[in-house]
C-alpha cells in the first residue's frame, strides 16, 4: 500500500494554515532516495546525478540536491539562473538543451557550465556568439530504435535531439582542429523504464559505440552522460526499480565493454528527474461537490490546470482519502475539476470510500512533472508547494497564486474589486 507520511490529524493541521490544493514534498525520502543511488553507483570514480530541473524546479528542492552532492541538469535560461541563484557552478551544471538561443549559452559560459551540444550547426554557433569552453559534451541519436522484449520503445530516426554518429565524428575532428581536447558524450535511452536489463543492455550499446567512436577519432571521454529515464510504480501493483541491480548491470557493461578497451576509469553521470522526486511528492486536494446523474461525479477545489499528471504522463496515480484508508472501497467516481474542458478528470471510474463535500483526496508519485507543467488555462491559478520538514515540520515553499500573478505581464488597468 502506498503511505503518506502524514496523519489523518497531522494533514488536517497542515490544511488549517494551507488551505488546498497544494503539493507536498518529504524532505526525509527525497534525501534517503539520493544516498541510496549514490551507493548503487559507488563503484563508479566521479559518478554524479544531475538532478532535471525541469522536472520540480523549485529552489528549496534544488538546494536539497545541491546539499546531497548532485549536479542540475538545465535546458534554458531560467532554468540556469534558477541553478545559479542556489549556488551550482561550472561543472555541477549540465546544460542540455536544443533549439539553443545565443542569450542561453552566453548564460551557460559565464556559469561555466558543461555545455551539451544538440547539432553540428551549434559549434559555430556557440563560437560566435560565447566561445567554445575547453570542454564539450555532445548529444549522440545513434539512429535506428532502441526494442525491449520485441516491442520498439524509442525510434530515434524520428528523435529531434542529438547528432548522428558520422556528425559526431565529424564534429569531434572539427572541435579538436579548434584546439578542444576535452570530450564528453551525452546519449538518451530511457523512456520512464524500470526493468533492469533495460538499462544494462542499452548502457552497453551506448559503450560500445563509445569505443567505436574512440577508435575512429582518438578522443577518450572525460564522462559518459546516460541521461534520465528511471521511472516510477504509479499502480500499487506494478514493479518498482531495483536502483541497486541497475547500477550492477550498467556497471557489468561498463567493465566487459569500456574496461576491456582501456577506456576505464570514465565517471558516468545520470540526469533522472521522475525518480528522484517523483515518488515524494504529494497532489492535495478536497472534495467541494458531489454531483449525480448518470455518473456520480466529484468536484474537486482544483483542476488539471495545477496537476496534469493523469493525462499527461500516466492515465492512473493512486489516490488515498485521508481519514478513510481503511474504509471499502465501493464506490465509483469520476474525479473532476472545474476547467470548461470535459477532459478535466483527475480519474475515471474510480473506486473510492463514500466521499463527501470537505474530504481530502492524496494523490501519489506527484513529485515531478507535476507542478512545472502546470497553467492558467480558463484563469486557474496555481497552488502552492510545501515542504515537509526532516523535523516533522511544514514550510511553504511557494505560495499558492493571485489573480494579480494572472495579469501581471498585461499593461492593462484591471479591476479587482
Amino acid at each position: 500500500m502506498k503511505k503518506f507520511p502524514l496523519s489523518f490529524q497531522e494533514l488536517k493541521q497542515v490544511t488549517a494554515e494551507h488551505p488546498t490544493p497544494f503539493y507536498l514534498y518529504d524532505e526525509k525520502a527525497i534525501r534517503e532516495n539520493i544516498h541510496r543511488l549514490h551507493k548503487a553507483f559507488s563503484w563508479n570514480p566521479g559518478f554524479r546525478e544531475y538532478f532535471a530541473v525541469k522536472s520540480t524546479p523549485n529552489p528549496e528542492i534544488l538546494q536539497i540536491l545541491k546539499e546531497e552532492n548532485c549536479g542540475a541538469e538545465c535546458a534554458s535560461e531560467t532554468e540556469l539562473i534558477l541553478a545559479d541563484s542556489c549556488s551550482f557552478y561550472g561543472e555541477e551544471i549540465m546544460f542540455t538543451s536544443n533549439g539553443t538561443s545565443s542569450e542561453e549559452f552566453i548564460k551557460a559560459r559565464k556559469l561555466n557550465a558543461m555545455i551539451n551540444l544538440d547539432d553540428f550547426s551549434h559549434i559555430d554557433y556557440l563560437k560566435d556568439c560565447a566561445g567554445i569552453p575547453e570542454l564539450v559534451c555532445l548529444r549522440f541519436n545513434p539512429g535506428g530504435t532502441v526494442k525491449y522484449q520485441g516491442k520498439a520503445i524509442l525510434n530515434y530516426d524520428d528523435y529531434k535531439f542529438g547528432f548522428t554518429k558520422e556528425q559526431l565524428i565529424e564534429g569531434i575532428h572539427y572541435l579538436k582542429s579548434m584546439g578542444i581536447k576535452r570530450f564528453g558524450l551525452h546519449s538518451q535511452f530511457g523512456c520512464h523504464r524500470t526493468e533492469t536489463d533495460y538499462f544494462g543492455e542499452n548502457a552497453r550499446r551506448l559503450f560500445e559505440q563509445a569505443v567505436d567512436i574512440h577508435n575512429k577519432t582518438g578522443v577518450k571521454f572525460e564522462f559518459i552522460n546516460l541521461a534520465g529515464g528511471l521511472g516510477i510504480p504509479y499502480r500499487e501493483d506494478a514493479c518498482c526499480a531495483d536502483v541497486e541491480a541497475v547500477g550492477q548491470a550498467i556497471r557489468n557493461a561498463y567493465e566487459d565493454v569500456l574496461g576491456t578497451a582501456g577506456l576505464t576509469p570514465v565517471p558516468l553521470y545520470i540526469e533522472f528527474g521522475i525518480f528522484m522526486t517523483g515518488p515524494y511528492g504529494y497532489f492535495i486536494s478536497s472534495v467541494r461537490h458531489v454531483k449525480k446523474n448518470k455518473k456520480t461525479f466529484l468536484g474537486l477545489d482544483a483542476s488539471t490546470n495545477s496537476f496534469m499528471s493523469p493525462s499527461r504522463y500516466t492515465d492512473y496515480h493512486h489516490i488515498t482519502v485521508a481519514g478513510k484508508e481503511n474504509e471499502d472501497c465501493n464506490e465509483a467516481y469520476d474525479i473532476t475539476g472545474a476547467l470548461c474542458e470535459n477532459r478535466d478528470r483527475f480519474a475515471t471510474d474510480r473506486y473510492l470510500p463514500h466521499l463527501d463535500p470537505g474530504d481530502i483526496l492524496i494523490f501519489h508519485d506527484a513529485g515531478a512533472y507535476t507542478y512545472s507543467h502546470s497553467n492558467n488555462f480558463n484563469g486557474k491559478l496555481r497552488p502552492a508547494e510545501l515542504l515537509l520538514l526532516k523535523d516533522g515540520s511544514v514550510r511553504q515553499i511557494r505560495r499558492p497564486e493571485e489573480p494579480k500573478d494572472y495579469f501581471s505581464t498585461l499593461d492593462f488597468p484591471i479591476k479587482y474589486e
